[in-house]
């Protein structure tokens, strides 16, 4: 590797940075940052390299997501409980289908910041700095609201950190054991489709756990049935803040990013001579990459030369957000140039992004543009014989009404009933819920032999 530091990404060009009136007190901010505790260790980190290790070898599923852009008002037990018990349904439904361990990385204590496709926003005539995520600034349309606040990276931490404290706490205290799996349902998705389906699940996984407890494999025996491991990510955008809470790990003397377990680096912040790859290749996290219709097959390996110049496993995931209809058109060549040239990553699939259009004045992602990407998805991999390891989503344990379809049916005149995102539509429970069982379904008939061994085995 060639020179690197955590500030050398400063002598970079860079995008979708915002500018702030006050140098000086962003700089007294960030230096403020230096000198509080990490949000994640250096272990932890490893960990999660070594489980999408196993992704990026066949042998496991990456289940990524959360929220579009956490906000500060919203920041509550509840909430956060609500998407943790949505995400391990999900998770138990796509265990059960694919016989495989599930990595857990959710998009939520850090996840704060956000690319726009222009700097100004503009309404009724009016033109102001366009919302960039709480750490940054407001989302009310006016002049105060919209200048970028520097002192909103300190409430950003405090809030990661209350958030990682919780989240630890269900993970590790019991929340997560198993044996809750039926105490894991929200009101509201019971009494729908995928509460009947998920309910069935979840009485053979109690059948089990009572045939396992008769012949004394317990959750007190057994951590692997009372804990689970969970993980956090977040796009690394703010590059002042993620150098703040960069730190050397005393045990191995490399640098890692202590702001979340694995970072990623976005469509449009992905120029390999720019500032955010140039932060992204010096940490040792795992790393997610965003790969849009834009990018090249060459384009693509140099990015990846550059990110995981060693080529370990588990080091670099590739996020492909290309939008239903243009899948198969720009997938398949950037997985043969990938296999051909021995490349170990993670394919993910990310079906919202691609996907958003405006309906009856919201922004929002039908649900069957968004099943459609990942099968075609599956469809490319099961065609090129690679593992097709994991799906990345924007989703809540709420209520909302903010992408249309689904078992449910939403309509676009009921967007406006419970449309709360600070930024894009998520997936609400019930739709998150169901998305899984399809996955769990292709995850199913992926299990055939790729086309090269079952050419071996005729």
């Amino acid at each position: 590797m060639t020179q690197w530091s955590p500030n050398s990404w400063r002598s970079k060009p860079i995008q979708q940075v915002p500018s702030y009136p006050d140098g000086a007190a962003l700089d007294a901010v960030e230096k403020q940052l230096a000198t509080y505790p990490p949000l994640v260790f250096a272990g932890e980190a490893r960990k999660l390299k070594k489980q999408l290790a196993a992704v990026a070898n066949g042998e496991a599923f990456l289940l990524q997501g959360g929220d579009c852009a956490e906000s500060f008002a919203e920041h509550g037990a509840d909430n956060i409980r609500d998407f943790f018990r949505v995400f391990l349904q999900m998770s138990v439904v796509l265990t059960f289908a694919g016989s495989q361990p599930v990595v857990k990385v959710g998009r939520i204590a850090g996840q704060f910041a956000k690319p726009r496709s222009s700097d100004i926003e503009a309404k009724d005539g009016v033109s102001l700095p366009s919302y960039r995520g709480d750490i940054i600034n407001g989302i009310d349309f006016d002049e105060k609201s919209r200048i970028p606040d520097p002192a909103r990276q300190e409430m950003a931490y405090r809030q990661s950190a209350a958030t990682l404290n919780l989240l630890r706490a269900f993970a590790q205290g019991g929340y997560a054991s198993l044996e809750n799996v039926h105490k894991w349902m929200l009101g509201f998705v019971s009494s729908s489709p995928q509460g009947a389906r998920y309910e069935a699940l979840a009485n053979r996984i109690t059948e089990t756990i009572n045939f396992m407890s008769a012949i004394g494999i317990t959750s007190e025996s057994n951590y692997s049935l009372r804990e689970t491991d969970f993980y956090t990510s977040h796009e690394a955008l703010l590059l002042g803040y993620e150098e703040a809470l960069t730190r050397v790990d005393s045990t191995s003397g490399d640098w890692y990013a202590t702001s979340g377990h694995m970072i990623w680096i976005g469509d449009r912040t992905r120029q390999p001579d720019h500032a955010h790859v140039e932060y992204c290749r010096g940490i040792k996290n795992p790393l997610g990459l965003k790969c849009g219709p834009s990018l090249t097959a060459d384009g693509l390996l140099e990015l990846i030369d550059k990110l995981n110049p060693e080529n370990e496993a588990g080091r670099l995931t590739l996020i492909a957000r290309f939008g239903y209809d243009k899948v198969e058109d720009h997938l398949p060549q950037l997985v043969r140039a990938v296999k051909k040239e021995g490349r170990k990553v993670v394919w993910s699939c990310d079906p919202m992004h691609g996907n958003t259009i405006t309906a009856a004045g919201y922004k929002t992602r039908p649900f069957e543009r968004i099943l459609r990407e990942v099968q075609s998805f599956f469809e490319v991999h099961r065609a090129e014989g690679t593992h097709p390891g994991g799906i990345h989503v924007e989703m809540t344990g709420k209520n909302v009404t903010e992408c249309t379809g689904g078992a449910r049916a939403i309509t676009a005149e009921e967007l406006h009933d419970r449309y709360h995102t600070h930024c894009d539509p998520r997936l609400n429970a019930d739709q998150a819920i169901e998305l899984a069982f399809l996955v769990s379904d292709l995850l199913n008939k992926s299990t055939v032999s790729p086309p090269e061994k079952q050419a071996v085995s005729a």
